[in-house]
């Protein structure tokens, strides 16, 4: 059976922090009377409104160079820079805002939504939740709404339950979304509740049927449950309406591996070659030649991942069999023991050491690397095969007679050839002098 990580597929993250409120400056912002607003601003916003960005700018620009800290001709800059992706000079502009009139509801909107589609999470969380402790007037309930969604967003990897309070908070402004949904389920499966999550996923796909993301959900909580036949329907069913969608390839890929149905190699070596910078496609890739016998394809892969990080010890495990697959047991030695030293709670590192060690003529390495795997795995009969002949080779007598004896009543007859040596060196060993 194939061992894989599922890796979650996030989905509608980046939607979450699209461009802009709906209304325009000059529409969103609280009703003023005409002559409180000076002429040139109130110039760009109408201008702003028709999407004339240029024109509000040459409004804009002298008006600012006169009167740096006019927090409302900044947020308008800042607008406009935004709609024309000019996005280092929106944020720019929109911290100015924030600066001259903290009290700006629209500008820690805006300025927050800006940050996290760069990426800026933390940054942005400041400005969204400051925005949520502040009054944004009838016009605003919608971009409230919309900075608690994003907050929710924000939170949902690091803090699913404070997402969960900033869904709620949303809803409380403004109906529930289809993207409300997804979140929510989201939410439960990652806090364990998993029927929940599944019933929200299910609700939400007998409204839309064609939906991926809701498609991925369902199939990543059947995944984890091990009902892989029912994923596999549930995801060839959503690729008839997507089928270039990666994430559900991806899965297709995983539940097909699980099941050891052939399918997933030349799906998998599909989506590599496609993105062969993504890591967790790469590992399963990996995973799958090794299962189907092509180690040194395998190993090229688990190489090039090490290549990006040398020390992580369950690529340097696999790597090691690999090498010991190739009969390099010397290079396998190598990397066992680099691994082992990073994690000396790794078992199948101290088996495959003990097992390269015991290739390579060390067998005082062998039988500490057999001690140290006893403390995470029972024994099985290879083990207590390692440990007889360890033994026998250390001519260490009484030991050698018990472990060839633990392994006789263990084997049940599945290795024959070493079941044959076995006996040959207990009439040996017992054989009275």
């Amino acid at each position: 059976m194939l061992r894989f990580s599922f890796f979650v597929l996030l989905f509608a993250s980046l939607a979450a922090f699209g461009q802009s409120t709906a209304q325009k400056p000059g529409e969103q912002l609280p009703a003023a009377a005409p002559q409180s607003i000076p002429t040139q601003v109130a110039e760009a916003e109408a201008a702003i409104v028709k999407s004339d960005w240029k024109a509000a700018e040459a409004r804009l620009n002298p008006w600012l160079a006169a009167h740096p800290s006019d927090a409302r001709a900044l947020f308008d800059a800042g607008y406009v820079a935004d709609a024309e992706n000019r996005l280092d000079d929106a944020v720019a502009l929109y911290r100015r805002a924030v600066t001259a009139n903290p009290q700006s509801f629209e500008a820690h909107v805006e300025l927050g939504l800006l940050l996290a589609r760069l990426n800026q999470f933390v940054a942005a969380r400041a400005e969204l939740a400051a925005a949520t402790e502040l009054d944004p007037g009838e016009a605003g309930i919608v971009a409230k709404a919309r900075a608690w969604r994003a907050l929710a967003q924000i939170d949902r990897t690091s803090n699913p339950a404070e997402a969960s309070n900033d869904l709620l908070e949303a809803l409380k402004l403004s109906p529930e979304m289809p993207a409300d949904t997804l979140l929510a389920a989201d939410l439960a499966g990652q806090a364990g509740q998993l029927d929940d999550a599944e019933q929200a996923y299910r609700r939400f796909l007998a409204k839309d049927a064609g939906s991926a993301p809701a498609s991925a959900g369902l199939a990543h909580l059947l995944i984890a449950r091990k009902q892989y036949p029912e994923a596999e329907a549930l995801l060839r069913k959503a690729l008839e309406q997507s089928p270039d969608d990666e994430a559900l390839n991806a899965q297709l890929a995983a539940v097909l591996a699980a099941q050891d149905k052939a399918e997933a190699l030349p799906l998998l070596q599909k989506l590599h070659a496609a993105h062969p910078g993504d890591k967790a496609v790469t590992h399963m890739l990996a995973e799958v030649l090794d299962d189907a016998g092509e180690a040194v394809e395998a190993d090229k892969l688990y190489v090039a991942l090490l290549a990006a990080t040398p020390d992580d010890p369950a690529l340097l495990v696999a790597h090691g069999q690999d090498l010991t697959r190739q009969l390099n047991y010397a290079a396998a030695f190598t990397v066992f023991d680099k691994a082992t030293r990073l994690d000396p709670a790794n078992a199948d590192g101290w088996s495959g050491l003990a097992f390269a060690a015991s290739r390579t003529n060390h067998p005082e390495i062998t039988l500490h690397a057999l001690t140290m795997r006893a403390k995470y795995l029972p024994e099985v009969p290879s083990s207590y095969f390692l440990w007889a002949t360890t033994y026998d080779k250390l001519l260490q007598k009484p030991q050698a007679i018990v472990y060839y004896h633990h392994f006789l009543e263990s084997s049940a007859g599945k290795f024959p050839n070493q079941e044959w040596q076995a006996r040959q060196r207990l009439i040996i060993l017992e054989r009275k002098p």
